[in-house]
């Protein structure tokens, strides 16, 4: 392939979609995705009352943490999957399907029998449901990313990518005020006490239909990416990407590196927003399901307000100092910042989880768009995912789990900050050996 065909081709304004186009056929399925899988996370309480017997509420949280878990194991199969179709038949086909899987899914889960109707079928079909929605979770991200970063011009691609970051944030800000404001039928009274309160924990996952139909309509309208388009025109498309990713000694460093630099995602994405409600109402902080929710959604707010910030400014010093930068600072502030939220006062616990909120848009802002630069057009949304899935199985979905047991086998309320500590570290080791790529033009070989 020549030196010209190493880079996407020039595009004219008549055959490109519209921006908004673009941008909204990304956002609104990683909007979807990430409402569906953070709703679950924040149902917790109620799920695990709907769906295990009663007596040990414990138990019956950390299974239902558990089928969060199991979940993410599954990603890394959808990764495979629609990564392995996405670059040999291209990536918009491969996002209309995830977001109607992850639609049938959530949809199931709104009309689950609960355990008093079926008995430990139930929590089973919930296992089962969540699983597929892991599967299709495994596909979303690197396909949407790749896509707007496909679409995007030189020196917009951080910024751009990043609008995707405040759509995940957005869906789980919704789910944050959806179940806040169903919380009064949330409670073990209201749900045994029949009437609207028996049925209430079925809204938060089916209000995401119809924003999944539509989201479904928009990606099935779009073209592919120019840089997919055209190395299909010149017969460059990878037909085993996996196996060239494999067998590359570059592409096998890139895929520890899209392993081991969102490692951060553990302690922000997954420990700070979908596990903190559960965590401020519990025995040791002591706030209501509101004031939790209230809690975590003012961090949201703060992180939706930073991550254009920190995309854009990833587009002019480049995306390693940026993450680099959050990684120091996340190492330093955790703990403090976990000991105002520790206090259980609700001004200084929204102080607290607002400043890892704004730390951590420096690291989830740009992580995405890194990872897209770290392989070529050929094989970028199967290896991309892979690793990127990978790392959220092993750290991410887990992190909630973990964090309940931690803390309940050693009382220890700091163990999150702990845990944002050690996987900080962790991505600035990684971070520290990548070649930024920020000013140089997407490679498609």
């Amino acid at each position: 392939m020549s030196a010209q065909s190493d880079t996407a081709a020039p595009r004219t304004a008549a055959a490109t979609p519209s921006r908004r186009k673009i941008l909204t056929a990304g956002c609104i399925g990683i909007f979807v995705e990430l409402y569906d899988n953070g709703i679950f996370a924040f149902m917790a309480t109620a799920l695990a009352l709907v769906f295990f017997p009663r007596g040990d509420e414990t138990s019956a949280l950390v299974f239902v943490f558990a089928g969060y878990a199991v979940s993410f194991f599954v990603r890394p199969l959808g990764a495979v999957f629609f990564g392995l179709m996405g670059d040999r038949y291209g990536r918009q086909r491969m996002l209309v399907a995830v977001i109607a899987l992850i639609s049938v899914a959530t949809t199931g889960l709104g009309v689950l029998p609960p355990y008093a109707a079926i008995g430990v079928v139930a929590p089973i079909l919930l296992v089962l449901l969540r699983m597929l929605q892991g599967f299709s979770v495994g596909g979303e991200a690197a396909g949407a990313m790749t896509f707007l970063a496909e679409h995007s011009p030189e020196g917009k691609r951080g910024f751009n990518t990043s609008l995707a970051q405040i759509a995940s944030f957005a869906a789980l800000l919704t789910g944050t005020m959806v179940a806040f404001f169903m919380s009064p039928w949330l409670t073990e009274e209201a749900i045994d006490g029949g009437g609207f309160g028996a049925w209430a924990w079925r809204i938060p996952f089916l209000v995401a239909v119809p924003l999944g139909i539509i989201g479904f309509y928009i990606r099935k309208e779009l073209e592919d990416t120019p840089n997919f388009q055209k190395i299909k025109a010149e017969g460059g498309l990878s037909h085993h990407p996996y196996r060239e990713a494999f067998s590359s000694p570059e592409h096998r460093r890139a895929l520890l590196l899209a392993l081991f630099i969102p490692l951060m995602n553990g302690s922000g994405y997954y420990v700070l927003f979908s596990y903190m409600p559960t965590f401020l109402k519990g025995d040791r902080i002591g706030f209501s399901i509101g004031t939790a929710l209230i809690v975590t959604a003012s961090s949201l707010v703060a992180i939706c307000i930073a991550i254009p910030i920190m995309g854009a400014l990833s587009d002019r010093i480049g995306r390693k100092k940026v993450i680099a930068g959050a990684a120091v600072a996340m190492a330093i502030v955790a703990v403090p910042a976990y000991a105002l939220i520790a206090t259980g006062q609700v001004l200084l616990a929204v102080l607290g989880a607002c400043t890892m909120a704004v730390v951590f848009a420096g690291h989830t802002a740009v992580i995405h768009i890194l990872i897209v630069e770290l392989f070529p057009t050929r094989i970028r949304y199967s290896a991309y995912g892979l690793g990127y899935n990978i790392s959220s199985a092993l750290f991410g979905g887990t992190a909630p789990l973990l964090m309940t047991w931690l803390i309940g086998t050693t009382g220890n309320v700091y163990m999150p900050a702990f845990y944002a500590v050690v996987t900080a570290l962790g991505t600035l080791a990684a971070v520290s050996t990548v070649k930024d790529r920020a000013h140089e033009p997407l490679r498609d070989a």
